[in-house]
């Protein structure tokens, strides 16, 4: 997933509907790069991009917590196991790099673990956080509960 731009925001409007405006579409663009992932065999690099663009539309969010209602918890909690699953894959990763390939045992067991560990996020994303009708909860609910802080 590329970078995105931050959102523009209207000075002129209050957070509450900036956030409305600029968030559900924010949303959309998570989705989509997430769908982009898990349909394909997405390289080690790209799932380390994707582990910080989670972290940013999070850390976007959160910003807006005095926004939303407790319904943002909810979200917020479905991506940090996200960001979580994508966490261990990148530890692994880092794991491997530090001690090379010479530690055969520990290396094959890091793979099996990236392995197991990206069906985990494959499965996670598919069954619960972009379930049917999953994004459309999520665009609604930043696009209509917004409110004032």
């Amino acid at each position: 997933m590329a970078k995105q731009s931050p959102p523009v925001w209207d000075v002129k409007k209050s957070a509450p509907k900036n956030a409305a405006r600029k968030l559900p579409r924010l949303a959309g663009r998570y989705f989509k790069a997430g769908r982009e992932l898990v349909n394909r065999r997405a390289s080690l690099e790209v799932l380390h991009q994707f582990r910080l663009e989670t972290k940013r539309f999070r850390y976007t969010l959160e910003l807006f917590r005095p926004c939303y209602g407790p319904g943002l918890d909810k979200r917020l909690t479905s991506l940090r196991k996200i960001q979580d699953l994508l966490g261990e894959i990148n530890d692994c990763v880092t794991t491997q790099n530090i001690l090379g390939r010479k530690q055969n045992i520990l290396a094959e067991f890091l793979q099996r673990r990236i392995a197991r560990k990206r069906r985990e996020l494959t499965r996670y994303w598919q069954s619960s956080f972009d379930a049917a009708g999953r994004e459309r909860w999520w665009s609604d609910y930043l696009e209509r509960f917004a409110r004032k802080a």
